[in-house]
Protein backbone atom coordinates (compact mmCIF):
# COMPACT_ATOMS: atom_id res chain seq x y z
CA UNK A 1 0.00 0.00 0.00
CA UNK A 2 2.82 2.22 0.65
CA UNK A 3 4.69 1.54 -2.92
CA UNK A 4 1.20 2.73 -4.11
CA UNK A 5 1.06 5.84 -2.75
CA UNK A 6 4.08 7.26 -3.05
CA UNK A 7 4.46 5.90 -6.79
CA UNK A 8 0.87 7.41 -7.08
CA UNK A 9 2.96 10.85 -6.40
CA UNK A 10 5.28 10.35 -8.20
CA UNK A 11 2.83 10.04 -11.62
CA UNK A 12 1.26 13.25 -9.95
CA UNK A 13 4.70 14.77 -10.29
CA UNK A 14 5.34 14.14 -13.98
CA UNK A 15 2.05 14.54 -14.70
CA UNK A 16 2.64 18.74 -13.66
CA UNK A 17 5.43 19.32 -17.03
CA UNK A 18 3.10 17.24 -19.49
CA UNK A 19 3.58 19.43 -22.45
CA UNK A 20 6.89 21.23 -21.24
CA UNK A 21 9.15 18.44 -21.05
CA UNK A 22 9.96 17.67 -24.47
CA UNK A 23 12.16 16.70 -26.52
CA UNK A 24 12.40 14.38 -23.28
CA UNK A 25 9.49 12.85 -21.34
CA UNK A 26 8.12 14.01 -18.34
CA UNK A 27 9.11 11.95 -15.61
CA UNK A 28 8.07 11.90 -11.73
CA UNK A 29 10.42 11.15 -8.62
CA UNK A 30 9.82 10.25 -5.25
CA UNK A 31 12.48 9.53 -2.66
CA UNK A 32 11.36 8.14 0.12
CA UNK A 33 13.49 7.30 3.39
CA UNK A 34 11.85 3.91 5.59
CA UNK A 35 12.74 3.88 8.86
CA UNK A 36 11.37 1.91 12.25
CA UNK A 37 9.71 5.67 12.98
CA UNK A 38 7.92 5.46 9.36
CA UNK A 39 8.52 6.55 6.01
CA UNK A 40 9.64 9.97 4.98
CA UNK A 41 9.75 11.92 1.43
CA UNK A 42 12.89 13.22 1.43
CA UNK A 43 13.38 14.19 -2.36
CA UNK A 44 10.93 15.09 -4.80
CA UNK A 45 11.51 15.69 -8.66
CA UNK A 46 10.26 16.42 -11.96
CA UNK A 47 11.32 17.08 -15.36
CA UNK A 48 12.23 20.40 -16.08
CA UNK A 49 10.78 22.26 -18.75
CA UNK A 50 13.41 21.73 -22.10
CA UNK A 51 13.81 18.10 -20.60
CA UNK A 52 16.69 18.84 -18.38
CA UNK A 53 17.75 18.18 -15.51
CA UNK A 54 15.81 14.95 -15.34
CA UNK A 55 13.58 14.37 -12.21
CA UNK A 56 15.88 11.60 -10.47
CA UNK A 57 18.54 13.81 -10.42
CA UNK A 58 16.21 16.87 -8.94
CA UNK A 59 14.97 14.36 -6.63
CA UNK A 60 18.57 13.35 -5.60
CA UNK A 61 19.70 16.67 -5.04
CA UNK A 62 17.13 17.60 -2.77
CA UNK A 63 17.65 14.24 -0.65
CA UNK A 64 21.11 15.29 -0.29
CA UNK A 65 22.69 12.42 2.18
CA UNK A 66 19.03 11.11 3.09
CA UNK A 67 18.95 9.40 -0.46
CA UNK A 68 21.42 6.81 1.72
CA UNK A 69 19.38 3.77 1.74
CA UNK A 70 16.03 5.26 0.75
CA UNK A 71 13.77 4.05 -2.23
CA UNK A 72 13.64 5.84 -5.57
CA UNK A 73 9.57 5.73 -6.78
CA UNK A 74 10.04 6.97 -10.47
CA UNK A 75 7.53 6.97 -13.51
CA UNK A 76 10.38 5.65 -16.34
CA UNK A 77 13.42 3.61 -16.59
CA UNK A 78 16.69 6.01 -15.60
CA UNK A 79 18.29 6.81 -18.52
CA UNK A 80 21.64 4.16 -18.78
CA UNK A 81 23.46 6.16 -21.65
CA UNK A 82 25.90 9.01 -21.08
CA UNK A 83 24.09 12.26 -23.44
CA UNK A 84 24.21 15.69 -22.17
CA UNK A 85 25.18 14.82 -18.29
CA UNK A 86 26.41 11.08 -16.82
CA UNK A 87 23.33 8.30 -16.57
CA UNK A 88 20.78 8.94 -14.31
CA UNK A 89 21.25 5.12 -12.94
CA UNK A 90 25.01 5.77 -12.43
CA UNK A 91 23.74 9.32 -10.33
CA UNK A 92 21.13 6.52 -8.05
CA UNK A 93 24.20 4.50 -7.34
CA UNK A 94 26.40 7.25 -6.32
CA UNK A 95 23.37 8.28 -4.57
CA UNK A 96 23.35 5.13 -2.34
CA UNK A 97 19.96 4.19 -3.36
CA UNK A 98 18.68 1.06 -1.97
CA UNK A 99 15.68 0.20 -3.74
CA UNK A 100 13.81 1.33 -6.98
CA UNK A 101 10.47 1.24 -7.76
CA UNK A 102 9.61 1.93 -11.63
CA UNK A 103 6.87 2.17 -13.46
CA UNK A 104 8.02 1.47 -16.70
CA UNK A 105 11.05 0.31 -18.90
CA UNK A 106 11.76 2.61 -21.27
CA UNK A 107 10.86 1.65 -24.95
CA UNK A 108 14.22 4.24 -26.42
CA UNK A 109 16.45 1.59 -27.51
CA UNK A 110 19.48 3.63 -26.24
CA UNK A 111 17.89 2.76 -22.71
CA UNK A 112 15.16 -0.53 -22.92
CA UNK A 113 16.23 -2.37 -19.85
CA UNK A 114 19.68 -1.11 -19.73
CA UNK A 115 18.80 1.01 -16.70
CA UNK A 116 16.95 -1.39 -14.61
CA UNK A 117 19.99 -4.08 -15.32
CA UNK A 118 23.08 -1.35 -13.98
CA UNK A 119 21.17 -0.69 -11.10
CA UNK A 120 20.47 -4.34 -10.33
CA UNK A 121 24.16 -4.99 -10.99
CA UNK A 122 25.26 -2.22 -8.21
CA UNK A 123 23.07 -4.19 -5.96
CA UNK A 124 20.22 -2.66 -6.11
CA UNK A 125 16.77 -3.73 -5.66
CA UNK A 126 14.67 -2.83 -8.35
CA UNK A 127 11.05 -3.64 -9.42
CA UNK A 128 8.83 -2.51 -12.38
CA UNK A 129 5.38 -2.48 -13.03
CA UNK A 130 3.97 -0.32 -10.02
CA UNK A 131 1.89 2.14 -11.88
CA UNK A 132 2.50 1.34 -15.28
CA UNK A 133 -0.51 1.58 -16.95
CA UNK A 134 -0.45 5.67 -16.10
CA UNK A 135 2.85 5.65 -17.22
CA UNK A 136 2.29 4.46 -20.09
CA UNK A 137 -0.36 6.90 -20.75
CA UNK A 138 1.56 10.09 -19.55
CA UNK A 139 4.84 8.69 -21.62
CA UNK A 140 2.86 7.64 -24.86
CA UNK A 141 3.97 10.58 -27.21
CA UNK A 142 7.52 9.68 -25.84
CA UNK A 143 7.44 6.10 -26.35
CA UNK A 144 5.80 6.57 -30.29
CA UNK A 145 8.61 9.22 -30.86
CA UNK A 146 11.70 6.91 -29.93
CA UNK A 147 10.13 3.89 -31.87
CA UNK A 148 8.19 5.31 -34.56
CA UNK A 149 9.55 8.81 -35.14
CA UNK A 150 6.09 10.43 -34.55
CA UNK A 151 4.41 12.26 -31.46
CA UNK A 152 1.27 10.97 -30.11
CA UNK A 153 -1.77 12.15 -31.64
CA UNK A 154 -4.91 12.97 -29.11
CA UNK A 155 -8.21 13.84 -30.75
CA UNK A 156 -10.69 16.26 -29.21
CA UNK A 157 -13.91 16.30 -30.83
CA UNK A 158 -17.80 18.01 -29.23
CA UNK A 159 -20.96 16.78 -30.56
CA UNK A 160 -24.29 17.37 -29.62
CA UNK A 161 -26.50 14.98 -27.70
CA UNK A 162 -27.67 13.76 -31.95
CA UNK A 163 -24.68 13.12 -32.96
CA UNK A 164 -23.60 16.87 -34.78
CA UNK A 165 -21.14 19.53 -34.87
CA UNK A 166 -20.46 22.50 -37.00
CA UNK A 167 -20.15 22.50 -40.42
CA UNK A 168 -16.54 23.81 -42.12
CA UNK A 169 -16.63 27.12 -42.74
CA UNK A 170 -19.58 27.95 -40.05
CA UNK A 171 -18.95 28.10 -36.07
CA UNK A 172 -21.35 26.57 -33.51
CA UNK A 173 -21.11 26.98 -29.87
CA UNK A 174 -21.91 23.16 -28.33
CA UNK A 175 -20.19 22.67 -25.14
CA UNK A 176 -20.24 24.38 -21.81
CA UNK A 177 -17.86 26.28 -19.65
CA UNK A 178 -16.70 23.23 -17.16
CA UNK A 179 -15.75 21.33 -20.74
CA UNK A 180 -14.28 23.84 -22.14
CA UNK A 181 -12.08 24.56 -18.76
CA UNK A 182 -11.23 21.08 -19.42
CA UNK A 183 -10.23 21.60 -23.19
CA UNK A 184 -7.86 24.11 -21.80
CA UNK A 185 -6.05 21.61 -19.18
CA UNK A 186 -5.55 19.30 -22.11
CA UNK A 187 -4.04 22.31 -24.05
CA UNK A 188 -1.47 22.76 -21.43
CA UNK A 189 -0.66 19.59 -21.03
CA UNK A 190 -0.07 18.89 -25.25
CA UNK A 191 3.94 20.23 -26.83
CA UNK A 192 1.32 21.68 -29.19
CA UNK A 193 -2.44 22.19 -30.26
CA UNK A 194 -3.02 21.24 -34.34
CA UNK A 195 -5.47 22.47 -36.56
CA UNK A 196 -6.88 22.49 -40.05
CA UNK A 197 -7.00 25.85 -41.86
CA UNK A 198 -10.86 25.36 -41.82
CA UNK A 199 -11.22 26.40 -38.10
CA UNK A 200 -9.06 29.31 -38.40
CA UNK A 201 -11.43 30.35 -41.43
CA UNK A 202 -14.17 29.59 -39.64
CA UNK A 203 -13.55 30.40 -36.04
CA UNK A 204 -10.69 32.49 -35.70
CA UNK A 205 -9.19 31.01 -32.84
CA UNK A 206 -6.63 32.06 -29.95
CA UNK A 207 -5.62 28.19 -29.37
CA UNK A 208 -3.76 29.46 -26.17
CA UNK A 209 -4.14 28.49 -22.62
CA UNK A 210 -6.81 30.96 -20.95
CA UNK A 211 -7.00 29.64 -17.01
CA UNK A 212 -5.91 31.56 -14.30
CA UNK A 213 -2.63 31.39 -13.15
CA UNK A 214 -1.84 29.91 -16.96
CA UNK A 215 -1.11 32.07 -19.03
CA UNK A 216 2.26 30.21 -19.50
CA UNK A 217 1.53 27.41 -20.07
CA UNK A 218 0.47 27.69 -24.00
CA UNK A 219 1.57 25.42 -26.35
CA UNK A 220 3.18 26.02 -29.79
CA UNK A 221 0.14 26.45 -32.14
CA UNK A 222 0.08 24.24 -35.61
CA UNK A 223 -1.86 24.65 -38.71
CA UNK A 224 -2.41 22.17 -41.15
CA UNK A 225 -2.95 24.27 -44.44
CA UNK A 226 -1.99 22.84 -47.77
CA UNK A 227 -2.51 25.51 -49.90
CA UNK A 228 -1.61 28.70 -47.32
CA UNK A 229 -4.89 30.25 -47.23
CA UNK A 230 -4.50 31.50 -43.53
CA UNK A 231 -5.31 35.20 -43.56
CA UNK A 232 -2.28 37.42 -42.20
CA UNK A 233 -5.25 38.85 -40.27
CA UNK A 234 -5.98 35.72 -38.61
CA UNK A 235 -5.73 35.68 -34.89
CA UNK A 236 -3.16 32.99 -34.92
CA UNK A 237 -1.06 35.09 -37.16
CA UNK A 238 -1.28 38.43 -35.93
CA UNK A 239 -0.29 36.71 -32.13
CA UNK A 240 2.67 34.83 -33.59
CA UNK A 241 5.24 36.55 -32.03
CA UNK A 242 3.64 36.50 -28.49
CA UNK A 243 2.73 32.44 -29.26
CA UNK A 244 5.10 30.44 -31.55
CA UNK A 245 3.03 29.26 -34.38
CA UNK A 246 3.72 26.83 -37.56
CA UNK A 247 1.45 26.36 -40.53
CA UNK A 248 2.40 23.21 -42.75
CA UNK A 249 2.09 23.49 -46.37
CA UNK A 250 2.31 21.25 -49.32
CA UNK A 251 5.22 21.85 -51.64
CA UNK A 252 2.82 23.69 -54.49
CA UNK A 253 1.76 26.57 -51.71
CA UNK A 254 2.10 30.28 -53.07
CA UNK A 255 5.62 31.41 -51.91
CA UNK A 256 3.83 35.25 -51.84
CA UNK A 257 1.39 33.45 -49.28
CA UNK A 258 4.45 31.86 -47.05
CA UNK A 259 6.51 35.36 -47.71
CA UNK A 260 3.41 37.34 -46.09
CA UNK A 261 3.30 34.71 -42.84
CA UNK A 262 7.08 34.24 -42.47
CA UNK A 263 6.78 38.38 -42.32
CA UNK A 264 4.31 38.10 -39.28
CA UNK A 265 6.12 35.68 -37.26
CA UNK A 266 5.28 32.69 -38.55
CA UNK A 267 6.65 29.69 -39.20
CA UNK A 268 5.89 28.09 -42.32
CA UNK A 269 7.08 24.40 -43.35
CA UNK A 270 6.46 22.25 -46.34
CA UNK A 271 5.84 18.70 -46.75
CA UNK A 272 5.36 16.55 -49.52
CA UNK A 273 1.53 16.30 -50.74
CA UNK A 274 -0.39 12.81 -50.21
CA UNK A 275 -2.71 11.21 -53.31
CA UNK A 276 -5.37 13.74 -52.28
CA UNK A 277 -2.88 17.18 -53.04
CA UNK A 278 -3.20 17.92 -49.57
CA UNK A 279 -0.11 17.93 -46.54
CA UNK A 280 0.70 13.97 -46.04
CA UNK A 281 0.02 13.67 -42.61
CA UNK A 282 2.48 10.55 -41.89
CA UNK A 283 5.34 13.41 -43.53
CA UNK A 284 4.33 15.99 -41.31
CA UNK A 285 3.99 13.97 -38.24
CA UNK A 286 7.52 12.32 -38.80
CA UNK A 287 8.73 16.16 -39.21
CA UNK A 288 7.27 16.70 -35.90
CA UNK A 289 8.86 14.17 -34.44
CA UNK A 290 12.62 15.07 -35.74
CA UNK A 291 11.50 18.37 -34.13
CA UNK A 292 11.37 17.33 -30.77
CA UNK A 293 7.62 17.50 -30.29
CA UNK A 294 6.04 14.16 -28.50
CA UNK A 295 2.39 15.01 -27.78
CA UNK A 296 -0.07 16.44 -30.04
CA UNK A 297 -4.09 17.88 -29.37
CA UNK A 298 -5.53 18.08 -32.53
CA UNK A 299 -8.39 20.55 -32.04
CA UNK A 300 -8.83 20.65 -35.88
CA UNK A 301 -12.67 19.39 -36.04
CA UNK A 302 -14.07 16.62 -38.06
CA UNK A 303 -12.21 17.11 -41.38
CA UNK A 304 -9.06 17.13 -39.86
CA UNK A 305 -9.86 14.22 -37.25
CA UNK A 306 -10.96 11.76 -39.93
CA UNK A 307 -7.92 12.16 -42.46
CA UNK A 308 -6.13 11.43 -38.85
CA UNK A 309 -8.41 8.18 -38.58
CA UNK A 310 -7.72 7.05 -42.18
CA UNK A 311 -3.99 7.04 -42.00
CA UNK A 312 -4.29 5.77 -38.82
CA UNK A 313 -2.58 8.40 -36.91
CA UNK A 314 -4.94 8.72 -33.88
CA UNK A 315 -3.47 7.63 -30.42
CA UNK A 316 -5.94 8.91 -28.32
CA UNK A 317 -9.48 10.83 -28.50
CA UNK A 318 -11.57 12.92 -26.22
CA UNK A 319 -15.35 13.46 -27.45
CA UNK A 320 -17.50 15.86 -25.50
CA UNK A 321 -21.16 15.34 -26.13
CA UNK A 322 -23.44 18.21 -24.95
CA UNK A 323 -26.64 17.33 -22.85
CA UNK A 324 -28.81 19.26 -25.67
CA UNK A 325 -30.01 18.22 -29.09
CA UNK A 326 -29.22 20.47 -32.06
CA UNK A 327 -32.55 21.81 -34.37
CA UNK A 328 -30.60 23.32 -37.27
CA UNK A 329 -29.00 20.41 -38.87
CA UNK A 330 -28.78 22.26 -42.49
CA UNK A 331 -25.87 23.73 -40.47
CA UNK A 332 -24.05 20.84 -39.01
CA UNK A 333 -22.45 18.36 -40.04
CA UNK A 334 -22.01 14.86 -38.24
CA UNK A 335 -18.86 15.07 -35.77
CA UNK A 336 -17.61 11.75 -36.43
CA UNK A 337 -16.54 10.67 -40.14
CA UNK A 338 -16.95 7.13 -41.20
CA UNK A 339 -13.32 5.95 -40.21
CA UNK A 340 -13.09 7.27 -36.93
CA UNK A 341 -16.55 6.18 -36.28
CA UNK A 342 -15.59 2.79 -36.56
CA UNK A 343 -12.35 3.25 -34.62
CA UNK A 344 -14.02 4.32 -31.68
CA UNK A 345 -16.95 1.58 -32.42
CA UNK A 346 -13.94 -0.76 -31.30
CA UNK A 347 -12.86 -2.09 -34.80
CA UNK A 348 -9.93 -0.98 -34.90
CA UNK A 349 -6.94 0.32 -32.13
CA UNK A 350 -8.97 2.38 -30.41
CA UNK A 351 -10.39 1.35 -26.70
CA UNK A 352 -12.69 2.95 -24.67
CA UNK A 353 -11.33 3.27 -21.27
CA UNK A 354 -12.82 5.94 -19.48
CA UNK A 355 -15.59 8.60 -19.01
CA UNK A 356 -16.72 12.11 -16.90
CA UNK A 357 -18.78 14.62 -16.45
CA UNK A 358 -17.74 18.54 -17.20
CA UNK A 359 -20.84 20.49 -16.09
CA UNK A 360 -23.70 19.23 -18.34
CA UNK A 361 -21.83 17.43 -20.38
CA UNK A 362 -20.71 14.06 -20.77
CA UNK A 363 -16.74 13.14 -21.75
CA UNK A 364 -15.56 9.62 -23.23
CA UNK A 365 -11.98 8.38 -24.01
CA UNK A 366 -10.35 6.30 -26.08
CA UNK A 367 -6.92 5.06 -26.28
CA UNK A 368 -4.59 3.09 -28.53
CA UNK A 369 -4.17 -0.48 -27.45
CA UNK A 370 -1.69 -1.62 -30.40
Amino acid sequence: MLDTGFMTTALALGARNLGHAAPNPSVGAVIVAHTAAGSLVVGRGVTHPGGRPHAERVALDRAGEAARGATMYVTLEPCSHHGRTSPCSQAIVEAGIARVVSAIEDADPRVRGQGHAQLRAAGIAVEVGLGGVEAFRQHRGHFLRVTQGRPAVHIKLAQTADGIAARPGTRLMITGRAANDRVHLMRAHADAIMVGVGTVLADDPQLTVRLPGMDERSPLRIVVDSALRTPATAEIVRTASAWPTWIVATDNAPIAAEQALRAAGVEVMRVAAGPDGRVDLTAMLQLFGSLGLTRILCEGGPALAEALARADLVDEVTLITASHAYDGREAGIAALGPALAEALAGEGALVRFGEATAGEDHLAFWERTR
